[in-house]
């Protein structure tokens, strides 16, 4: 008798799987609570070397269901989505993505249809990429600094520097001028 699992995955603490067992209950799906998989991890990071994901792996039999909500819970790239759907597909698990319609995935048009939307996800994601270089490259030629802000002013750093010449800790310095200790060394790095 096949069973149903659901993997949830959200890639921030500030976030929660909620909304996905809600739409996979919305859907029809009652799953048992003990079935259902959520962890909190990047999606850069290959589904088949999460801790959340490598412990459903260990529960799944050949039959069994898996339902995501997106694609993108399983992965951010077509290589590892195309990882992870072979690895479930050779253990015999029937992958049921909620935001293709219902589309099996293992069945010829599912993967025709699976493939044509990772496509278009990577041509998505390589043109944001492209524009991300372009605005990085037009703040540039405008001369707008770029990265985060400096934690200390020029003047703050020679003072600092000054401090730590005069014998003053790491930590007294850090806490003079209200930065972390790797900040004071990253500085006294600089400045060497």
């Amino acid at each position: 008798m096949s069973r149903t699992f659901a993997y949830c995955r959200v890639s921030t603490s500030e976030q929660t799987t909620e909304n996905q067992i809600r739409e996979i209950e919305t859907k029809g799906f009652q799953i048992e609570k003990h079935r259902i998989v959520t962890e909190t991890v990047s999606g850069s990071s290959p589904a088949l070397e999460r801790a959340g994901f490598k412990t459903l792996l260990m529960k799944l039999e050949k039959g069994d269901r898996l339902i995501v909500t997106k694609l993108d819970r399983l992965g951010r790239d077509v290589a590892d989505i195309n990882r992870t759907m072979s690895h479930l597909s050779d253990l015999g698990i029937e992958v049921h993505c909620l935001a293709l319609s219902g589309f099996e995935l293992q069945t010829a048009i599912g993967k025709m249809m699976l493939n044509v939307i990772m496509a278009f996800a990577q041509f998505e994601r390589e043109l944001l990429v492209e524009r991300t270089h372009a605005g990085l490259k037009r703040a540039k030629a405008e001369g707008k600094t770029l990265g985060r802000p400096k934690a200390l002013s020029k003047r703050e750093c020679d003072e600092l520097i000054a401090g730590s010449a005069e014998g003053a800790t790491n930590s007294e310095l850090a806490r003079r001028f209200n930065v972390s200790r790797a900040t004071v060394m990253r500085i006294q790095a600089a400045y060497q």
